[in-house]
């Protein structure tokens, strides 16, 4: 199993949403885009914004960002 899951991914992500708002994410595959997009710019020499990263891959390290709201999902306003 997958730790964290896409739901618990996505309730950090919406919980700042108001009730009648539309969610940042609202499905799996926003959340699989904006952690391989955080994933490429550690790739790309972006200092990990996580003290002690569990584990040293930068899609790990990625996601554990978004789990710790270190890292803000901004929804695409050309939708």
């Amino acid at each position: 199993m997958i730790h964290p899951s896409y739901v618990e991914l996505m309730k950090v992500v919406n919980e700042d949403v108001i009730i009648g708002e539309e969610p940042v994410v609202n499905s799996r595959y926003s959340i699989v885009l904006a952690a391989a997009k955080r994933a490429r710019q550690i790739i790309d020499g972006a200092e990990p914004m996580v003290e002690n990263p569990k584990c040293n891959k930068p899609l790990s390290i990625a996601v554990e960002e978004i789990m710790n709201s270190d890292v803000k999902i901004i929804a695409d306003e050309n939708n």
